[in-house]
């Protein structure tokens, strides 16, 4: 496994070693970990953001979307247990 080398404050390097400490771990694993979950938020965050995109050319491409109100409506609706029917896609374009 290659080796990486951290800069670190002084001050940040205490507050590392002082939470490894408090949850029974390492420093290096607690840095390990703590770049693996930076590392699976960064991913996750990109998905997010390119399936996003692709919805929004697809909306743009069919000329249909949702109405905001009836989305909100129907969320509400099933969170509270309630039937309710799904909104339909409506055109947008005049």
């Amino acid at each position: 496994m290659p080796t990486t080398s951290l800069k670190l404050s002084d001050d940040l390097k205490q507050r590392a070693v002082s939470a490894a400490h408090l949850q029974g771990v390492s420093t290096h694993a607690f840095m390990v970990n703590a770049i693996e979950q930076a590392t699976s938020a960064a991913e996750c965050r990109a998905k997010f953001i390119a399936d996003a995109n692709a919805a929004r050319k697809q909306m743009q491409d069919a000329g249909k979307g949702y109405d905001a109100d009836e989305v909100h409506a129907y969320i509400q609706a099933r969170i509270a247990g309630k039937k309710a029917a799904k909104p339909k896609a409506i055109s947008w374009r005049g």
